[in-house]
């Protein structure tokens, strides 16, 4: 793979766990950061100590944040910032974007006042030379794990198959497999509902009801996925790989999960408030849980587990309450 110039927007634990992956695969990578401290630490410390502590980058690894600077002569731009403020900061980038540079989203989740994925947000701001080259990263992939090496799997579509392909050329390495599709909806909707669906899962973790409930919610929430997909446009296969089903199971039960935390939390007793405002960095499932099911009430599709995670959030209805309402819901058949 030829050496690119690479911008990734959003230092997060994701967005940096991605630009040293991409570091290290011989690309030459810009991370721009919202705070100036954090940009500091990458070229000083070789560190962002504020959201992905305790791993050193890749020395040749450059954080910036100044924008323009960021972006002058990428080839490859990597936006990975979160979701509810994708859009002004992708505002902020479009002047500076290079005409053929393409353009990955990575954040994972849906629009709180428009109900798109980040792609379509990505279309509805950017000129139409750039919405060409759009493509949408996603699939289960844990940035400390990537950040450590561990062997991680993921899906890249696109409208393209050039741009998918030139994606996954340039994220492709010995720890770091990347398949691509043209499902750019199934790809975004599987790596956003398992949000929510991974806060229930951890509901299921804190009240310690056992292994039969955690399998059932998650093959239940994979149902829900599904027919949500479906009407939406999404391949079946697309929400039974990867970016559905693999993302879904890991975020479910994996102890790194921010938004299996949530749940965990939300079942031992705490606020939503208490919650959020002891986390430095973004669950996104806490604000997509109403922005998923006010766009399921829009496409008629049943969604009872995020109903009963939006319940516990926003309505004061107590874990155990929205167990029992799924529990005795009127019996039906298990495809429909």
């Amino acid at each position: 793979m030829p050496k690119l110039k690479v911008t990734v927007v959003g230092a997060g634990a994701w967005g940096t766990a991605l630009a040293d992956h991409l570091a290290r695969a011989g690309h030459e990578v810009r991370l721009w950061a919202y705070e100036p401290e954090v940009a500091q630490a990458i070229n000083e410390e070789h560190a962002n100590p504020v959201f992905l502590p305790g791993f050193k980058l890749h020395p040749e690894l450059k954080g910036a944040s100044d924008m323009a600077q960021a972006l002058t002569g990428a080839g490859l731009v990597v936006l990975v910032m979160p979701t509810h403020v994708f859009r002004a900061v992708l505002g902020q980038a479009a002047p500076h974007l290079p005409a053929q540079a393409d353009i990955v989203a990575c954040s994972k989740g849906i629009e709180g006042e428009t109900g798109f994925t980040m792609c379509q947000v990505a279309a509805d701001v950017l000129a139409p030379e750039h919405q060409a080259h759009l493509a949408a990263l996603s699939g289960p992939s844990f940035a400390k794990e990537v950040a450590g090496g561990a062997p991680t799997a993921v899906t890249v579509a696109s409208g393209r198959p050039e741009v998918a392909q030139a994606v996954q050329a340039a994220f492709a390495g010995p720890r770091f497999r990347v398949y691509t599709s043209s499902d750019i909806i199934g790809v975004e909707l599987g790596g956003a509902v398992k949000n929510p669906l991974a806060i229930a899962a951890g509901m299921v973790a804190g009240l310690e009801l056992g292994h039969n409930a955690m399998s059932a919610m998650i093959t239940r929430g994979l149902a829900e996925m599904t027919r949500l997909g479906l009407s939406l446009g999404a391949d079946l296969a697309t929400l039974a790989g990867l970016a559905g089903l693999g993302d879904l199971v890991l975020t479910c039960t994996g102890s790194l999960s921010r938004n299996r935390t949530v749940g965990t939390r939300l079942a031992k007793g705490e606020t939503i408030e208490e919650i959020t405002s002891s986390m430095r960095q973004v669950a996104e499932g806490v604000k997509n849980t109403r922005t998923i099911l006010s766009l399921a009430q829009r496409k008629g599709v049943e969604m009872p587990i995020i109903e009963a995670v939006e319940g516990v959030i926003y309505r004061g209805t107590h874990p155990e309450d929205a167990l029992h309402e799924l529990m005795t819901r009127e019996p039906k058949p298990e495809h429909y």
